[in-house]
């Protein structure tokens, strides 16, 4: 949509005088939308989008191109990009039909070519990007990306935007290790369990954590810690030792949320996971 006006001016006899200053509205023929279906990202995952196009006209619209920026920001001078397309991703469907795969430029910036639109119809194009380590992990990280159509037909870029945030929580894993490796009858063993929290949020104690295990061979004698303190059977943890099954007490276990950092020359992202450890020491 554009607003336009115009003035008139009318002289007579060496005199001057203007018109009122009279509006229009050129209305965009094609209207743009743009949606994330998924909402939020994660880095290392993916993000489906979907681009709507409308042809509110008679007339078709044809050779439309759409660019979409990726996300791009600046960096010290640079411009980098928080999304990378999903090679072969890209799905056109038009008036609801499935279309050929679509002329593709992975860029950045991403280019889809070729969209003939007829009057009055619409156009969805689907097509995923993965979050990359240009993609800001913490709690308040956002990615706002743009779409601009243009193609014969109209008179300016159409445009369209839309924001994504980080999903926000923690992201466990844990590791189990086994000292030493080679024991006998009445030897102590060390399990250790390595908790890392690579997410933006730490684990709580009410999100009620629990480390769950069967010792086989069967210990005897526990000695846990957690994070270096010394842990009691029945108040942090329970263990049958008919059976071999341990088990932590519900809100026990909690790890610090993860770090990150932004080089503020490349741009990208590193992440050093909030780290939590349990060691079970037991005779065999």
């Amino acid at each position: 949509m554009a607003i336009f006006s115009n003035q008139a001016t009318l002289t007579y006899n060496g005199n001057t005088t203007n018109s009122n200053i009279a509006y229009g509205e050129i209305l965009d023929r094609l209207t743009v939308t743009k949606t994330a279906i998924e909402g939020v990202y994660v880095p290392g995952e993916l993000v489906t989008y979907a681009v709507t196009l409308r042809n509110t006209g008679n007339a078709p619209l044809n050779g439309l191109t759409v660019s979409d920026n990726l996300g791009g920001y600046d960096v010290g001078g640079t411009t980098v990009y928080p999304l990378t397309y999903e090679d072969g991703s890209a799905t056109l469907f038009i008036d609801g039909v499935l279309q050929p795969a679509p002329a593709v430029t992975a860029g950045p910036p991403l280019v889809v070519s070729g969209i003939n639109l007829a009057g009055d119809s619409d156009a969805v194009l689907i097509y995923q990007a993965r979050a990359n380590t240009f993609a800001n992990p913490a709690d308040d990280g956002v990615i706002e990306n743009t779409v601009s159509v243009t193609g014969a037909g109209l008179t300016a870029p159409i445009t369209a935007s839309e924001t994504v945030t980080a999903a926000s929580g923690p992201n466990l894993t844990i590791s189990k290790s086994i000292t030493p490796s080679q024991v006998v009858d009445n030897d102590r063993v060390t399990y250790t369990f390595v908790i890392q929290n690579s997410g933006n949020q730490p684990l709580v104690a009410t999100d009620d954590a629990v480390i769950t295990d069967t010792f086989d061979p069967i210990l005897s004698a526990l000695v846990v810690t957690f994070n270096g303190e010394v842990w009691t059977e029945g108040v942090e943890y329970n263990y049958d030792e008919a059976t071999g099954l341990f088990s932590t007490v519900p809100t026990e276990i909690t790890v610090p949320a993860a770090t990150y950092t932004q080089d503020p020359v490349t741009g990208a992202y590193s992440l050093v996971p909030g780290i939590a450890t349990l060691v079970v020491t037991g005779t065999i």
